[in-house]
């Protein structure tokens, strides 16, 4: 045997520890940027109110509790190399990437000069949350990638090994 078939022998008794560590990472960055948008409070209340005690507000609450699971379920999954949880961190990737165009953009212009709630949310903030949310959907990406490859070639491996046995 040679090293790569030893290393791809021994992923039948180790855990894909890489993509289960990018997933959690994934979820890490969701709470900062969780802790971000939400902890942000005006001095003046009314119109903080007004922006973050909304429908849209709770959606993202309510998206976040659901992502956090989906992810933290999908790193548990990838742990043993099953590649059905990667497709399940494309799609979570995908909706971090379409959530700033909803929240954070929405926040930001509205939150603008010529905005409705001028100084609600400054540009660093909105950087900020920007990063949180691509760098999460790039750890999701990463760890669905790494995965597939890895459950791949174990299934490859496997089937040998099967077929070797007959």
């Amino acid at each position: 045997m040679d090293d790569n078939n030893i290393k791809v022998d021994r992923m039948r008794f180790s855990k894909n520890t890489q993509s289960s560590r990018l997933a959690l990472l994934a979820i890490v960055l969701d709470v900062l940027f969780f802790i971000s948008i939400y902890k942000y409070v005006c001095k003046d209340t009314t119109r903080s109110d007004e922006f973050y005690y909304t429908a849209l507000m709770g959606a993202s609450i309510l998206y976040n509790l659901v992502f956090m699971l989906a992810a933290f379920l999908s790193s548990e999954g990838v742990k043993n190399y099953k590649p059905t949880f990667s497709y399940v961190m494309f799609v979570l990737a995908a909706i971090q990437i379409v959530r700033i165009f909803i929240y954070p953009v929405k926040a930001h212009v509205e939150s603008g000069p010529m905005g409705r709630f001028p100084g609600l949310m400054s540009d660093f903030q909105f950087i900020r949350l920007i990063v949180y949310l691509v760098l999460s959907a790039l750890c999701l990406v990463a760890a669905a990638l790494i995965n597939l490859a890895k459950s791949r070639a174990l299934a490859t491996h496997t089937a040998s090994l099967e077929a070797g046995k007959a």
